[in-house]
């Protein structure tokens, strides 16, 4: 039987290579735009402007000169080209009042006749967004909370559950590093943006990773008294070929479903549909390659300020003479 937990660090190194681009890309985004990854306005609040006028004549310098008359010079212009082929201008600035914006869509109408009933706008406040943000983060966090509890009870009987329960939230954590390193490389290099969808696709991701986790931690326990006496290395790289075809089985259905929506889909949810391919991606690496290695590891004494508490393999019983 090969033996992939032998082979921890290389995974470990592994998981290391894919999240270190992503927190590099995070520290770069904050430093120059003041946040990880580009946020909708959902979280930020502001104004966006889907313009389509009835000739195709306006430049971005026409634009920006008219937005700056109510919306200072800190506007965003990206030129777009729908399915059909006309020409679109997408604008993001700041929070204004509907009065304001009537004042503005009446001063566009000097560069060219603005096709009204094919224009959109999208307006939150600050203070919205400010309290979708705060909702959403201590969402996650009360998610992550509750999993550890719930594998700490559900691992009640065996020696030191609590490590089943972090082990399963290092994993989680290592998704979760994983999709928002890809949200701020594609902010920066695409023009994503993080919105509510994102955090949908975040708390599915987690989601799926705890349970493939609990799957895998589930045939450990089985497996330990039914294998009393063998090393725990053996008996997890055991469990682990026991249950990888069940976890691929069930992962694969759900890659071909995504990947057919992103061939085929409409443009609105690929950002979604993608985020939620990579993260399903990496909580199936994570929780075969991830969390149960971190069991062997920590057993074994090899994560650094983790003391050596007892052992996850109860003593053989004695035997009676």
């Amino acid at each position: 039987m090969f033996n992939l937990v032998e082979r921890r660090r290389w995974f470990f190194l592994l998981s290391a290579a894919v999240i270190l681009p992503g927190i590099i890309a995070m520290v770069y985004s904050t430093l120059t735009t003041g946040a990880p990854f580009r946020l909708s306005i959902e979280f930020v609040g502001g104004s966006i402007y889907d313009l389509r006028f009835e000739e195709e004549t306006v430049t971005e310098d026409a634009l920006r000169d008219v937005f700056a008359r109510y919306d200072g010079a800190n506007v965003t212009v990206q030129r777009n080209v729908d399915s059909g082929g006309n020409e679109r201008w997408s604008v993001r600035g700041s929070f204004l009042e509907q009065a304001v914006v009537d004042d503005l869509f009446n001063d566009l109408e000097s560069i060219a006749p603005l096709d009204r009933e094919s224009t959109l706008t999208e307006r939150v406040s600050e203070t919205i967004g400010a309290e979708v943000a705060r909702a959403a983060f201590f969402a996650v966090f009360a998610g992550g909370v509750i999993v550890t509890l719930f594998i700490v009870v559900a691992f009640r009987t065996v020696p030191k559950a609590l490590r089943y329960g972090l082990c399963a939230i290092a994993a989680m954590i290592h998704d979760v590093l994983v999709v928002m390193g890809v949200a701020s490389i594609a902010g920066l290099l695409l023009g994503w943006e993080v919105d509510a969808l994102f955090l949908t696709a975040v708390l599915t991701i987690l989601a799926f990773s705890v349970q493939d986790s609990i799957v895998l931690f589930d045939r450990i326990r089985e497996n330990i008294p039914r294998y009393l006496g063998e090393p725990y290395e053996t008996i997890v790289n055991r469990s682990i070929w026991e249950t990888i075809h069940r976890s691929l089985a069930t992962q694969l259905n759900a890659f071909f479903i995504m990947a057919a929506i992103l061939l085929f889909g409409g443009d609105t949810i690929k950002q979604f549909i993608a985020i939620l391919f990579i993260g399903l991606l990496s909580g199936t690496y994570s929780s075969i390659f991830t969390a149960v290695p971190l069991l062997v590891a920590w057993e074994k004494g090899e994560i650094p300020l983790m003391s050596r508490l007892g052992s996850l393999v109860p003593p053989p019983l004695p035997v009676e003479e």
